[in-house]
């Protein structure tokens, strides 16, 4: 849907955006050849065809960054197909809720490349490597929580990604509540170990761990593990419906 957005584009806001999509255009490239359709002023037309050839440059470089600081935040999801093989999912457990007072017991991260729990007393600081290349993160709640949590705890880790943060689309359909409910409401399942655990279990799982029990941390980690697999499931599953929405 990014290359039919132009909210990104300056002094162009929603009613401008929702006046050219109801004249029927559908892409950027069919603005350009048909820009009058829009029925915008001269001086507007002019201006959005010049923020256009510049957020195409922009995207053919996979400059990331500029979409990132000029989509409005709640918009980010619409560059997630454009920037699909630059994305990881992530999220984070730890010791309470916060930053100031708990630790990170481990950070999730699935990727096209594979999926890689880093854990705290072992590799937590390699975390880093997991952003390189990276152009898009995808969340639940992380702008509350995850990312403001590993900035406070990893010094010299800052965000300058694109940032999904699915609690805020999701309730756009309707979709509330935690993630382990709206995974419910969409029917899917997790394993055996993990079905019904919560973020108290995982809580109690790390303590149980850092009390000599591995098979605690196995299951933290397959926990962890599948709140990440399931935000791509998510995403995936959703986002013509994202779409639609938008354009309604």
């Amino acid at each position: 849907m990014l290359t039919n957005s132009y909210i990104h584009l300056p002094g162009i806001g929603a009613t401008t955006e929702r006046k050219i999509w109801d004249c029927g255009i559908k892409s950027w490239d069919e603005f350009r050849e048909e820009p009058h359709r829009a029925g915008l002023a001269e001086s507007k037309l002019k201006h959005i065809l010049e923020g256009i050839s510049t957020s195409k440059e922009k995207l053919n470089a996979r400059d990331h960054t500029y979409f990132a600081n000029n989509l409005p935040k709640k918009e980010h999801w619409r560059a997630y197909r454009e920037f699909r093989e630059n994305t990881i999912f992530l999220d984070i457990e730890t010791t309470g809720l916060s930053p100031n007072y708990d630790e990170i017991t481990m950070i999730g991260v699935h990727s096209s490349d594979g999926t890689k729990v880093f854990i705290s007393g072992i590799d937590l600081e390699d975390f880093p490597q997991a952003l390189e290349g990276c152009k898009v993160i995808v969340t639940f709640n992380g702008a509350r929580f995850d990312l403001p949590f590993i900035e406070h705890h990893l010094p010299g880790v800052s965000f300058d990604q694109l940032h999904i943060d699915l609690l805020y689309p999701l309730r756009r359909l309707g979709l509330t509540g935690g993630l382990k409910r709206i995974e419910t409401e969409l029917g899917l399942s997790r394993s055996d170990e993990t079905t019904g655990l919560s973020g108290f279990d995982a809580v109690r799982l790390w303590y149980k761990y850092k009390r000599g029990s591995q098979a605690a941390l196995d299951t933290l980690v397959r926990y962890n593990i599948e709140d990440i697999q399931n935000l791509e499931t998510i995403i995936e599953m959703l986002y013509p419906s994202l779409m639609e929405n938008a354009y309604q």
